[in-house]
Protein backbone atom coordinates (compact mmCIF):
# COMPACT_ATOMS: atom_id res chain seq x y z
CA UNK A 1 0.00 0.00 0.00
CA UNK A 2 1.32 2.83 -0.99
CA UNK A 3 1.86 5.38 2.21
CA UNK A 4 1.46 9.22 1.78
CA UNK A 5 4.98 11.07 1.25
CA UNK A 6 5.57 14.64 2.27
CA UNK A 7 8.55 17.18 1.95
CA UNK A 8 10.01 18.68 4.54
CA UNK A 9 12.27 21.67 4.81
CA UNK A 10 14.41 23.03 7.97
CA UNK A 11 15.42 26.21 7.65
CA UNK A 12 17.12 28.98 10.06
CA UNK A 13 20.07 30.92 11.22
CA UNK A 14 23.40 29.36 10.99
CA UNK A 15 23.99 27.44 14.28
CA UNK A 16 20.54 27.19 15.68
CA UNK A 17 20.47 23.91 15.73
CA UNK A 18 18.96 22.88 11.94
CA UNK A 19 21.14 19.80 11.90
CA UNK A 20 20.56 18.69 15.83
CA UNK A 21 17.08 18.98 15.25
CA UNK A 22 17.00 16.67 12.21
CA UNK A 23 19.40 14.29 14.05
CA UNK A 24 17.40 13.88 16.88
CA UNK A 25 14.09 13.08 15.15
CA UNK A 26 15.82 10.61 12.92
CA UNK A 27 17.04 9.08 16.32
CA UNK A 28 13.90 9.17 18.09
CA UNK A 29 11.86 7.79 14.81
CA UNK A 30 14.78 4.60 14.13
CA UNK A 31 15.60 5.97 11.17
CA UNK A 32 19.35 5.91 11.30
CA UNK A 33 21.66 2.54 9.86
CA UNK A 34 21.91 0.39 12.47
CA UNK A 35 24.43 0.92 15.43
CA UNK A 36 24.98 4.46 13.69
CA UNK A 37 23.94 6.47 16.74
CA UNK A 38 26.54 4.03 18.77
CA UNK A 39 29.47 4.35 16.40
CA UNK A 40 28.96 8.21 16.55
CA UNK A 41 28.85 7.97 20.57
CA UNK A 42 31.68 5.81 20.67
CA UNK A 43 33.84 8.11 18.17
CA UNK A 44 32.84 11.25 20.48
CA UNK A 45 33.97 9.27 23.50
CA UNK A 46 37.36 8.47 22.15
CA UNK A 47 37.86 11.73 20.83
CA UNK A 48 36.89 13.32 24.56
CA UNK A 49 34.52 15.43 22.93
CA UNK A 50 30.68 15.80 23.97
CA UNK A 51 28.17 14.45 21.72
CA UNK A 52 25.82 16.29 19.65
CA UNK A 53 23.09 14.85 17.62
CA UNK A 54 23.96 17.10 14.61
CA UNK A 55 27.15 14.64 14.51
CA UNK A 56 25.04 11.75 12.77
CA UNK A 57 24.39 14.15 9.79
CA UNK A 58 27.93 14.59 9.31
CA UNK A 59 28.50 10.78 9.59
CA UNK A 60 25.59 10.06 7.12
CA UNK A 61 27.32 13.11 4.48
CA UNK A 62 30.87 10.98 5.06
CA UNK A 63 29.42 7.72 3.99
CA UNK A 64 27.75 9.08 1.11
CA UNK A 65 31.97 10.03 0.20
CA UNK A 66 32.86 7.11 0.52
CA UNK A 67 29.98 5.51 -1.87
CA UNK A 68 27.13 4.61 0.10
CA UNK A 69 24.19 5.61 -0.91
CA UNK A 70 22.23 7.83 1.56
CA UNK A 71 22.09 11.67 0.09
CA UNK A 72 23.59 14.31 2.04
CA UNK A 73 20.85 16.73 1.97
CA UNK A 74 17.90 14.54 2.55
CA UNK A 75 16.84 12.73 5.43
CA UNK A 76 14.67 9.53 5.83
CA UNK A 77 11.72 8.71 8.40
CA UNK A 78 8.43 7.68 9.00
CA UNK A 79 5.50 8.47 11.67
CA UNK A 80 2.24 6.11 11.16
CA UNK A 81 0.67 8.83 9.36
CA UNK A 82 3.13 9.81 6.91
CA UNK A 83 6.53 9.21 5.07
CA UNK A 84 8.95 12.49 5.58
CA UNK A 85 11.81 13.67 3.47
CA UNK A 86 13.82 15.88 5.41
CA UNK A 87 15.59 18.59 3.71
CA UNK A 88 18.29 20.59 5.15
CA UNK A 89 18.96 23.96 4.28
CA UNK A 90 22.60 25.60 5.19
CA UNK A 91 22.02 28.52 7.05
CA UNK A 92 24.40 30.85 6.31
CA UNK A 93 24.19 33.86 3.95
CA UNK A 94 26.79 32.64 1.57
CA UNK A 95 24.65 29.57 1.18
CA UNK A 96 21.39 31.27 0.24
CA UNK A 97 21.22 29.68 -3.01
CA UNK A 98 21.05 26.53 -2.10
CA UNK A 99 18.82 26.99 1.04
CA UNK A 100 16.43 28.57 -1.59
CA UNK A 101 17.24 25.37 -4.27
CA UNK A 102 16.35 22.92 -1.23
CA UNK A 103 13.27 24.66 0.06
CA UNK A 104 11.68 24.62 -3.88
CA UNK A 105 10.86 20.77 -3.06
CA UNK A 106 9.40 21.68 -0.08
CA UNK A 107 5.72 21.49 0.83
CA UNK A 108 6.26 22.54 4.64
CA UNK A 109 8.85 23.93 6.91
CA UNK A 110 10.34 23.71 10.15
CA UNK A 111 11.94 26.87 11.01
CA UNK A 112 14.37 26.71 13.72
CA UNK A 113 15.39 29.59 16.40
CA UNK A 114 18.16 30.01 18.64
CA UNK A 115 15.96 31.12 22.33
CA UNK A 116 19.34 32.15 23.56
CA UNK A 117 19.95 33.87 20.41
CA UNK A 118 16.56 35.04 19.54
CA UNK A 119 15.67 36.30 16.29
CA UNK A 120 18.43 36.61 14.07
CA UNK A 121 19.19 37.74 10.70
CA UNK A 122 18.61 34.53 8.75
CA UNK A 123 15.65 33.77 10.56
CA UNK A 124 13.99 36.70 9.09
CA UNK A 125 15.20 35.97 5.65
CA UNK A 126 14.56 32.72 5.59
CA UNK A 127 10.87 33.28 6.73
CA UNK A 128 10.62 35.68 3.58
CA UNK A 129 12.03 33.04 1.10
CA UNK A 130 9.82 30.31 2.10
CA UNK A 131 7.13 33.52 1.32
CA UNK A 132 8.21 33.72 -2.02
CA UNK A 133 8.21 30.09 -2.20
CA UNK A 134 5.13 29.74 -2.02
CA UNK A 135 5.50 27.30 1.69
CA UNK A 136 2.58 28.67 3.96
CA UNK A 137 2.70 25.64 6.38
CA UNK A 138 5.87 26.45 8.75
CA UNK A 139 6.33 25.28 12.26
CA UNK A 140 8.92 27.73 14.38
CA UNK A 141 10.56 25.95 16.65
CA UNK A 142 12.29 27.78 19.16
CA UNK A 143 15.08 25.55 19.93
CA UNK A 144 17.83 25.41 22.87
CA UNK A 145 14.97 26.42 26.02
CA UNK A 146 17.80 24.62 28.47
CA UNK A 147 19.87 27.08 27.51
CA UNK A 148 17.11 30.16 28.94
CA UNK A 149 16.15 27.72 31.90
CA UNK A 150 12.80 26.78 30.12
CA UNK A 151 11.49 30.99 30.32
CA UNK A 152 8.41 31.06 29.10
CA UNK A 153 8.52 34.93 29.23
CA UNK A 154 11.72 34.42 26.85
CA UNK A 155 9.37 31.90 24.31
CA UNK A 156 6.79 33.97 24.44
CA UNK A 157 8.56 37.54 23.54
CA UNK A 158 10.96 35.47 20.67
CA UNK A 159 6.86 34.52 19.58
CA UNK A 160 5.17 37.94 19.27
CA UNK A 161 8.06 39.57 17.82
CA UNK A 162 8.49 36.43 14.85
CA UNK A 163 5.05 36.25 14.76
CA UNK A 164 4.43 40.19 13.85
CA UNK A 165 7.28 39.53 11.11
CA UNK A 166 5.49 36.70 9.31
CA UNK A 167 2.02 38.06 9.64
CA UNK A 168 3.88 41.17 7.25
CA UNK A 169 5.06 38.45 4.73
CA UNK A 170 1.25 36.72 5.07
CA UNK A 171 2.77 33.63 6.59
CA UNK A 172 0.45 32.09 9.38
CA UNK A 173 2.95 29.47 11.28
CA UNK A 174 0.92 26.42 12.31
CA UNK A 175 2.13 26.36 15.95
CA UNK A 176 5.37 27.78 17.67
CA UNK A 177 7.11 25.22 19.61
CA UNK A 178 9.42 25.82 22.36
CA UNK A 179 12.19 22.50 22.57
CA UNK A 180 15.82 21.23 23.08
CA UNK A 181 16.54 19.58 20.42
CA UNK A 182 19.82 18.22 22.57
CA UNK A 183 18.06 17.24 25.23
CA UNK A 184 14.55 15.99 23.36
CA UNK A 185 12.04 18.42 24.66
CA UNK A 186 9.02 18.46 22.98
CA UNK A 187 10.69 16.48 19.97
CA UNK A 188 8.78 13.17 19.74
CA UNK A 189 6.82 13.90 23.71
CA UNK A 190 5.95 16.34 25.45
CA UNK A 191 8.49 17.91 27.86
CA UNK A 192 7.86 17.33 31.84
CA UNK A 193 10.81 20.42 31.82
CA UNK A 194 7.56 22.91 30.14
CA UNK A 195 4.57 22.20 31.80
CA UNK A 196 3.44 26.17 30.91
CA UNK A 197 3.34 24.56 27.23
CA UNK A 198 -0.10 23.54 26.42
CA UNK A 199 0.67 22.72 22.41
CA UNK A 200 2.06 19.56 20.59
CA UNK A 201 5.45 18.64 20.29
CA UNK A 202 7.06 18.51 16.79
CA UNK A 203 6.14 15.46 15.27
CA UNK A 204 2.36 15.98 16.38
CA UNK A 205 2.70 19.20 14.45
CA UNK A 206 4.57 17.96 11.24
CA UNK A 207 1.40 14.95 11.11
CA UNK A 208 -0.99 18.11 11.46
CA UNK A 209 0.63 19.47 8.24
CA UNK A 210 -1.92 19.33 5.55
CA UNK A 211 -1.07 17.80 2.25
CA UNK A 212 -1.69 20.44 -0.57
CA UNK A 213 -3.49 19.81 -4.05
CA UNK A 214 -1.29 17.96 -5.49
CA UNK A 215 -0.19 18.56 -9.53
CA UNK A 216 -2.60 16.64 -10.87
CA UNK A 217 -5.89 17.90 -9.64
CA UNK A 218 -4.66 21.65 -10.29
CA UNK A 219 -5.61 23.26 -13.50
CA UNK A 220 -4.35 22.57 -16.57
CA UNK A 221 -1.16 24.68 -17.38
CA UNK A 222 0.80 23.88 -20.53
CA UNK A 223 3.49 26.19 -21.63
CA UNK A 224 4.00 26.64 -24.95
CA UNK A 225 7.72 25.71 -25.56
CA UNK A 226 7.58 25.62 -29.27
CA UNK A 227 6.26 24.88 -32.57
CA UNK A 228 7.23 22.12 -35.15
CA UNK A 229 5.75 22.18 -38.91
CA UNK A 230 6.89 19.64 -41.30
CA UNK A 231 5.85 19.93 -45.39
CA UNK A 232 7.08 17.14 -46.64
CA UNK A 233 4.09 14.64 -48.10
CA UNK A 234 1.39 17.07 -47.82
CA UNK A 235 1.55 17.58 -44.18
CA UNK A 236 0.08 20.69 -42.80
CA UNK A 237 0.30 20.26 -38.81
CA UNK A 238 1.84 22.28 -37.12
CA UNK A 239 2.83 20.59 -33.41
CA UNK A 240 2.98 22.24 -30.37
CA UNK A 241 5.42 20.67 -27.76
CA UNK A 242 5.20 21.54 -24.04
CA UNK A 243 5.09 20.05 -20.50
CA UNK A 244 2.30 19.71 -18.66
CA UNK A 245 3.35 21.68 -15.45
CA UNK A 246 0.21 20.98 -13.89
CA UNK A 247 -3.74 19.28 -14.39
CA UNK A 248 -4.07 17.12 -17.26
CA UNK A 249 -5.80 17.07 -20.73
CA UNK A 250 -7.59 14.85 -23.11
CA UNK A 251 -8.06 14.57 -27.14
CA UNK A 252 -11.05 17.01 -27.36
CA UNK A 253 -10.93 19.02 -24.65
CA UNK A 254 -11.82 22.59 -25.53
CA UNK A 255 -8.44 24.66 -24.88
CA UNK A 256 -7.36 28.31 -25.09
CA UNK A 257 -3.69 30.03 -25.56
CA UNK A 258 -2.77 32.50 -23.02
CA UNK A 259 -2.17 35.76 -23.32
CA UNK A 260 -3.12 35.70 -27.11
CA UNK A 261 -6.96 34.49 -26.05
CA UNK A 262 -6.71 32.21 -29.12
CA UNK A 263 -9.45 28.87 -28.82
CA UNK A 264 -9.32 25.44 -30.36
CA UNK A 265 -9.61 21.62 -28.95
CA UNK A 266 -6.98 19.05 -28.91
CA UNK A 267 -7.28 17.10 -31.93
CA UNK A 268 -4.31 14.38 -31.11
CA UNK A 269 -1.19 13.55 -28.94
CA UNK A 270 1.68 13.44 -31.38
CA UNK A 271 4.79 11.66 -31.31
CA UNK A 272 7.40 9.59 -33.07
CA UNK A 273 6.58 6.10 -33.06
CA UNK A 274 4.56 6.09 -30.13
CA UNK A 275 1.25 4.30 -29.56
CA UNK A 276 -2.02 6.17 -29.75
CA UNK A 277 -2.38 8.07 -26.79
CA UNK A 278 -5.62 10.03 -25.12
CA UNK A 279 -4.04 12.70 -22.97
CA UNK A 280 -1.43 13.92 -20.83
CA UNK A 281 -0.84 14.88 -17.04
CA UNK A 282 0.99 17.14 -14.87
CA UNK A 283 4.98 16.00 -15.48
CA UNK A 284 4.52 15.01 -18.82
CA UNK A 285 6.09 16.76 -21.70
CA UNK A 286 4.61 16.06 -24.98
CA UNK A 287 3.48 17.32 -28.31
CA UNK A 288 -0.30 17.85 -29.51
CA UNK A 289 -1.72 18.77 -32.73
CA UNK A 290 -5.26 21.17 -33.11
CA UNK A 291 -8.39 20.94 -34.43
CA UNK A 292 -7.61 24.64 -36.37
CA UNK A 293 -4.94 25.88 -37.49
CA UNK A 294 -4.15 29.09 -34.79
CA UNK A 295 -1.18 31.36 -34.85
CA UNK A 296 0.43 31.43 -31.08
CA UNK A 297 4.15 31.88 -30.09
CA UNK A 298 6.31 30.22 -28.00
CA UNK A 299 5.60 31.44 -24.22
CA UNK A 300 1.69 31.26 -24.34
CA UNK A 301 0.26 28.74 -21.67
CA UNK A 302 -2.78 26.61 -22.44
CA UNK A 303 -5.39 26.14 -20.22
CA UNK A 304 -9.07 24.44 -20.28
CA UNK A 305 -11.45 26.75 -22.10
CA UNK A 306 -14.12 25.40 -19.01
CA UNK A 307 -11.61 26.49 -15.88
CA UNK A 308 -10.81 30.32 -14.75
CA UNK A 309 -7.13 30.10 -16.57
CA UNK A 310 -4.08 32.17 -16.10
CA UNK A 311 -3.69 35.42 -15.51
CA UNK A 312 -3.04 37.88 -18.32
CA UNK A 313 -1.12 41.26 -17.30
CA UNK A 314 2.28 43.21 -18.48
CA UNK A 315 2.71 44.86 -14.98
CA UNK A 316 2.53 42.80 -12.16
CA UNK A 317 3.79 42.80 -8.12
CA UNK A 318 6.10 40.15 -6.97
CA UNK A 319 8.37 38.95 -4.12
CA UNK A 320 11.80 38.51 -5.20
CA UNK A 321 15.47 37.99 -4.16
CA UNK A 322 18.23 38.49 -5.38
CA UNK A 323 21.35 37.34 -5.74
CA UNK A 324 23.26 39.31 -8.86
CA UNK A 325 26.65 41.24 -8.12
CA UNK A 326 25.19 44.20 -9.44
CA UNK A 327 22.16 45.49 -7.74
CA UNK A 328 18.70 45.64 -9.38
CA UNK A 329 18.24 48.63 -10.77
CA UNK A 330 15.16 50.97 -12.19
CA UNK A 331 15.17 51.91 -15.99
CA UNK A 332 17.72 48.86 -16.60
CA UNK A 333 16.16 46.02 -19.04
CA UNK A 334 16.46 42.63 -18.13
CA UNK A 335 14.80 39.13 -18.82
CA UNK A 336 12.10 37.58 -17.07
CA UNK A 337 11.57 34.00 -17.53
CA UNK A 338 8.31 32.39 -16.41
CA UNK A 339 7.03 29.27 -17.84
CA UNK A 340 8.86 29.14 -21.10
CA UNK A 341 8.23 32.83 -21.95
CA UNK A 342 11.27 34.96 -21.88
CA UNK A 343 10.87 38.65 -21.87
CA UNK A 344 12.53 41.96 -21.72
CA UNK A 345 11.41 43.42 -18.00
CA UNK A 346 11.90 46.72 -15.83
CA UNK A 347 12.14 47.45 -11.96
CA UNK A 348 9.04 49.87 -12.24
CA UNK A 349 9.34 50.17 -8.40
CA UNK A 350 10.51 49.02 -4.74
CA UNK A 351 7.76 49.42 -2.59
CA UNK A 352 9.84 47.71 -0.12
CA UNK A 353 13.16 46.22 0.84
CA UNK A 354 13.86 43.29 3.73
CA UNK A 355 16.80 44.82 6.00
CA UNK A 356 17.62 41.30 7.35
CA UNK A 357 20.67 42.65 9.37
CA UNK A 358 18.25 45.45 11.26
CA UNK A 359 15.07 43.57 11.15
CA UNK A 360 13.19 46.20 9.49
CA UNK A 361 11.45 46.94 5.88
CA UNK A 362 13.22 50.09 4.61
CA UNK A 363 10.84 51.92 2.29
CA UNK A 364 11.65 54.90 -0.43
CA UNK A 365 14.31 52.90 -1.94
CA UNK A 366 15.45 52.97 -5.01
CA UNK A 367 17.60 49.58 -5.93
CA UNK A 368 17.63 45.81 -4.70
CA UNK A 369 20.94 44.57 -3.34
CA UNK A 370 22.63 41.10 -3.17
CA UNK A 371 20.60 38.74 -0.85
CA UNK A 372 17.83 41.63 -1.07
CA UNK A 373 14.61 40.20 -0.42
CA UNK A 374 11.83 42.44 -1.35
CA UNK A 375 8.24 43.61 -2.48
CA UNK A 376 8.20 45.43 -6.03
CA UNK A 377 6.63 45.75 -9.05
CA UNK A 378 7.69 44.99 -12.57
CA UNK A 379 7.25 45.78 -15.79
CA UNK A 380 7.47 43.36 -18.96
CA UNK A 381 7.81 44.73 -22.80
CA UNK A 382 4.39 43.66 -22.92
CA UNK A 383 1.45 41.35 -21.44
CA UNK A 384 2.72 37.83 -21.12
CA UNK A 385 0.93 34.72 -19.16
CA UNK A 386 1.32 33.65 -15.15
CA UNK A 387 -0.26 32.74 -12.53
CA UNK A 388 -0.13 33.67 -8.43
CA UNK A 389 1.66 32.24 -6.11
CA UNK A 390 -1.48 31.33 -3.98
CA UNK A 391 -3.39 29.80 -6.95
CA UNK A 392 -0.77 27.50 -8.97
CA UNK A 393 2.77 28.08 -7.34
CA UNK A 394 4.06 26.26 -10.39
CA UNK A 395 2.94 29.06 -13.16
CA UNK A 396 3.76 31.68 -10.67
CA UNK A 397 7.57 31.14 -10.23
CA UNK A 398 10.13 33.48 -12.51
CA UNK A 399 13.92 34.57 -12.72
CA UNK A 400 15.14 37.14 -13.17
CA UNK A 401 18.29 37.21 -16.24
CA UNK A 402 21.02 40.34 -16.00
CA UNK A 403 24.01 39.83 -18.59
CA UNK A 404 23.81 35.80 -19.35
CA UNK A 405 23.08 35.15 -15.22
CA UNK A 406 20.56 34.07 -13.04
CA UNK A 407 20.45 36.74 -10.68
CA UNK A 408 17.55 36.71 -8.91
CA UNK A 409 14.17 34.55 -8.24
CA UNK A 410 10.71 35.08 -6.76
CA UNK A 411 6.66 34.69 -6.69
CA UNK A 412 4.33 37.15 -8.81
CA UNK A 413 1.51 38.08 -6.08
CA UNK A 414 -0.26 40.26 -7.73
CA UNK A 415 -1.93 40.84 -11.43
CA UNK A 416 -2.00 45.16 -11.84
CA UNK A 417 -3.17 44.81 -15.63
CA UNK A 418 -1.63 45.64 -19.15
CA UNK A 419 -1.01 49.02 -18.35
CA UNK A 420 2.12 49.94 -19.72
CA UNK A 421 2.84 52.61 -17.43
CA UNK A 422 6.75 52.62 -18.13
CA UNK A 423 6.06 53.85 -22.01
CA UNK A 424 3.63 56.17 -20.80
CA UNK A 425 6.10 57.77 -18.65
CA UNK A 426 8.68 57.85 -20.57
CA UNK A 427 6.12 59.58 -23.44
CA UNK A 428 5.36 62.29 -20.51
CA UNK A 429 8.60 63.07 -20.18
CA UNK A 430 9.35 63.12 -24.04
CA UNK A 431 6.48 65.68 -24.65
CA UNK A 432 8.06 67.87 -21.42
CA UNK A 433 11.31 68.03 -22.18
CA UNK A 434 10.96 68.71 -26.08
CA UNK A 435 10.41 71.78 -27.72
CA UNK A 436 7.88 71.32 -30.57
CA UNK A 437 7.73 72.96 -34.28
CA UNK A 438 5.53 76.41 -33.81
CA UNK A 439 4.37 75.52 -37.65
CA UNK A 440 0.65 74.29 -37.19
CA UNK A 441 -0.82 71.42 -38.59
CA UNK A 442 -3.29 73.58 -40.73
CA UNK A 443 -0.39 75.24 -42.42
CA UNK A 444 1.21 71.64 -43.45
CA UNK A 445 -2.03 70.29 -44.57
CA UNK A 446 -2.60 73.78 -46.97
CA UNK A 447 1.29 72.85 -48.10
CA UNK A 448 1.43 69.57 -48.53
CA UNK A 449 -2.41 68.32 -49.49
CA UNK A 450 -2.27 65.20 -46.82
CA UNK A 451 -1.51 65.32 -42.58
CA UNK A 452 0.78 63.23 -41.34
CA UNK A 453 0.49 59.88 -40.82
CA UNK A 454 2.81 55.91 -40.06
CA UNK A 455 2.01 53.51 -42.76
CA UNK A 456 2.80 50.34 -41.26
CA UNK A 457 2.76 46.87 -43.76
CA UNK A 458 3.34 43.27 -42.24
CA UNK A 459 2.85 39.97 -42.33
CA UNK A 460 5.10 36.62 -42.32
CA UNK A 461 8.76 37.29 -43.27
CA UNK A 462 8.28 35.32 -46.30
CA UNK A 463 6.44 37.90 -47.99
CA UNK A 464 7.69 40.09 -49.87
CA UNK A 465 6.80 43.98 -48.24
CA UNK A 466 9.71 45.87 -48.31
CA UNK A 467 9.20 46.28 -52.63
CA UNK A 468 5.36 46.90 -51.80
CA UNK A 469 6.48 49.56 -49.25
CA UNK A 470 9.09 51.51 -51.50
CA UNK A 471 6.60 51.66 -54.73
CA UNK A 472 3.99 53.18 -52.48
CA UNK A 473 6.20 55.64 -51.61
CA UNK A 474 7.09 56.39 -55.03
CA UNK A 475 3.55 56.50 -56.03
CA UNK A 476 2.89 59.44 -53.16
CA UNK A 477 5.86 60.81 -53.78
CA UNK A 478 4.42 60.95 -57.93
CA UNK A 479 1.81 63.05 -56.32
CA UNK A 480 3.77 65.65 -54.72
CA UNK A 481 3.24 64.42 -50.98
CA UNK A 482 5.73 64.78 -48.63
CA UNK A 483 6.57 61.08 -47.98
CA UNK A 484 9.56 58.81 -46.98
CA UNK A 485 10.36 55.17 -46.74
CA UNK A 486 12.13 53.59 -43.84
CA UNK A 487 13.19 50.59 -43.55
CA UNK A 488 15.32 47.98 -41.37
CA UNK A 489 18.17 46.12 -42.66
CA UNK A 490 17.93 42.60 -43.20
CA UNK A 491 19.86 41.74 -40.43
CA UNK A 492 17.44 43.97 -38.60
CA UNK A 493 14.47 42.68 -40.25
CA UNK A 494 15.73 38.82 -38.69
CA UNK A 495 15.43 40.15 -35.39
CA UNK A 496 12.19 41.76 -35.84
CA UNK A 497 10.70 38.49 -36.91
CA UNK A 498 11.54 36.14 -33.84
CA UNK A 499 8.99 34.31 -32.12
CA UNK A 500 11.15 35.22 -28.77
CA UNK A 501 11.25 38.17 -27.28
CA UNK A 502 14.72 39.55 -28.01
CA UNK A 503 16.37 42.72 -26.53
CA UNK A 504 17.52 43.94 -30.05
CA UNK A 505 13.56 43.60 -30.99
CA UNK A 506 12.47 45.78 -28.13
CA UNK A 507 15.19 48.38 -28.85
CA UNK A 508 14.64 48.34 -32.98
CA UNK A 509 10.91 48.99 -32.56
CA UNK A 510 11.43 51.75 -29.72
CA UNK A 511 13.72 53.27 -31.90
CA UNK A 512 11.15 53.03 -34.78
CA UNK A 513 8.49 54.35 -32.83
CA UNK A 514 10.63 57.28 -32.10
CA UNK A 515 11.37 58.10 -35.73
CA UNK A 516 7.66 57.26 -36.51
CA UNK A 517 6.97 60.09 -33.95
CA UNK A 518 9.72 62.69 -35.29
CA UNK A 519 8.90 62.09 -39.04
CA UNK A 520 4.90 62.41 -38.62
CA UNK A 521 5.05 65.48 -36.55
CA UNK A 522 7.14 66.94 -39.37
CA UNK A 523 4.18 66.06 -41.30
CA UNK A 524 5.56 63.11 -43.10
CA UNK A 525 2.97 60.16 -44.25
CA UNK A 526 6.08 57.68 -43.34
CA UNK A 527 5.77 54.28 -44.75
CA UNK A 528 7.69 51.37 -42.73
CA UNK A 529 7.37 47.28 -43.30
CA UNK A 530 8.18 44.95 -39.97
CA UNK A 531 7.47 40.95 -40.20
CA UNK A 532 5.60 39.19 -37.60
CA UNK A 533 4.22 42.07 -35.68
CA UNK A 534 1.74 41.37 -32.52
CA UNK A 535 -1.34 43.02 -31.07
CA UNK A 536 0.98 44.54 -28.03
CA UNK A 537 3.91 45.56 -30.66
CA UNK A 538 1.50 47.63 -33.19
CA UNK A 539 0.09 49.33 -30.03
CA UNK A 540 3.53 50.28 -28.38
CA UNK A 541 4.26 51.90 -32.26
CA UNK A 542 0.95 53.36 -32.17
CA UNK A 543 1.42 54.67 -28.94
CA UNK A 544 4.53 55.89 -29.54
CA UNK A 545 3.36 58.04 -32.83
CA UNK A 546 0.97 60.12 -30.91
CA UNK A 547 -0.61 62.49 -31.62
CA UNK A 548 -0.47 60.85 -35.18
CA UNK A 549 -2.45 58.34 -36.58
CA UNK A 550 -1.07 54.92 -37.51
CA UNK A 551 -2.62 53.08 -40.76
CA UNK A 552 -2.03 49.21 -40.19
CA UNK A 553 -2.01 47.21 -43.20
CA UNK A 554 -1.47 43.00 -43.11
CA UNK A 555 -0.39 41.42 -45.78
CA UNK A 556 -0.89 37.23 -45.89
CA UNK A 557 -2.62 35.50 -42.83
CA UNK A 558 -3.98 37.92 -40.27
CA UNK A 559 -2.43 37.23 -37.29
CA UNK A 560 -4.04 39.77 -34.59
CA UNK A 561 -6.01 38.92 -31.99
CA UNK A 562 -7.25 42.40 -31.03
CA UNK A 563 -5.95 44.37 -33.76
CA UNK A 564 -8.20 45.23 -36.71
CA UNK A 565 -6.23 45.96 -39.41
CA UNK A 566 -7.29 48.75 -41.54
CA UNK A 567 -6.58 46.90 -45.01
CA UNK A 568 -6.22 43.00 -45.43
CA UNK A 569 -4.50 41.47 -48.76
CA UNK A 570 -4.82 38.05 -48.39
CA UNK A 571 -1.84 37.72 -50.70
CA UNK A 572 -0.94 40.82 -53.68
CA UNK A 573 -1.88 39.34 -57.37
CA UNK A 574 -1.33 42.48 -58.86
CA UNK A 575 0.86 45.07 -57.06
CA UNK A 576 -1.08 48.18 -59.03
CA UNK A 577 -4.41 47.16 -57.75
CA UNK A 578 -2.77 46.80 -54.40
CA UNK A 579 -1.32 50.06 -54.47
CA UNK A 580 -4.33 52.37 -55.77
CA UNK A 581 -6.24 50.45 -52.80
CA UNK A 582 -3.56 52.00 -49.98
CA UNK A 583 -4.06 55.29 -51.82
CA UNK A 584 -8.47 55.02 -51.46
CA UNK A 585 -7.71 53.81 -47.87
CA UNK A 586 -5.37 56.71 -46.94
CA UNK A 587 -8.60 59.06 -49.27
CA UNK A 588 -10.95 57.15 -46.55
CA UNK A 589 -9.20 58.19 -43.53
CA UNK A 590 -8.27 61.58 -44.38
CA UNK A 591 -4.60 61.32 -44.75
CA UNK A 592 -4.19 62.24 -48.18
CA UNK A 593 -7.52 65.13 -49.69
CA UNK A 594 -9.61 64.08 -52.90
CA UNK A 595 -8.72 67.37 -54.04
CA UNK A 596 -5.43 67.29 -54.64
CA UNK A 597 -4.99 63.63 -56.96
Amino acid sequence: MNREQMNIVVVGHVDHGKSTVIGRLMAETNALPQGKLEQVRAHCERNAKPFEYAFLLDALKDEQSQGITIDSARCFFKTQKRNYIIIDAPGHIEFLKNMITGAARAQAALLVIDADEGVQENSRRHGYMLSMLGIRQVGVCVNKMDLVDYSQSVFDDICAEYQKFLQEINVNPKAFIPISAREGDNMTSLSSCMPWFKGGHILEIMDSFEKELGIYEKELRFPLQDIYKFTEGGDDRRIFAGRVETGAFSVGDEVVFLPSGKKTSIKAIEGFAIEEQKGAVAGQSTSISLDTQIYVKPGEIMCKVKDEGAQVGSRFRVNIFWLGRQPMIEQKQYKLKVGTAQIPVWLESVEHILDASELSTVKNKKKIDRHDVGDCILQTYKPISFDLADKIFETSRFVIVDDYEIAGGGTIVRNLGVENKRLNGYIERRDKNWEKSLISRERRLARHGHVAAFVLITGAKKIDKRSLARKLEEKLFSYDFNTYYLGLSHDSERLTSRTGMDRDRVGLLTQFGELAHMFTEAGLILIASISDMDDAEVEILRTLTQPNSLVLVNIGENLFEKENPDLEVPLVSNEEVFLDSLVELLKKKNVIMDYVI
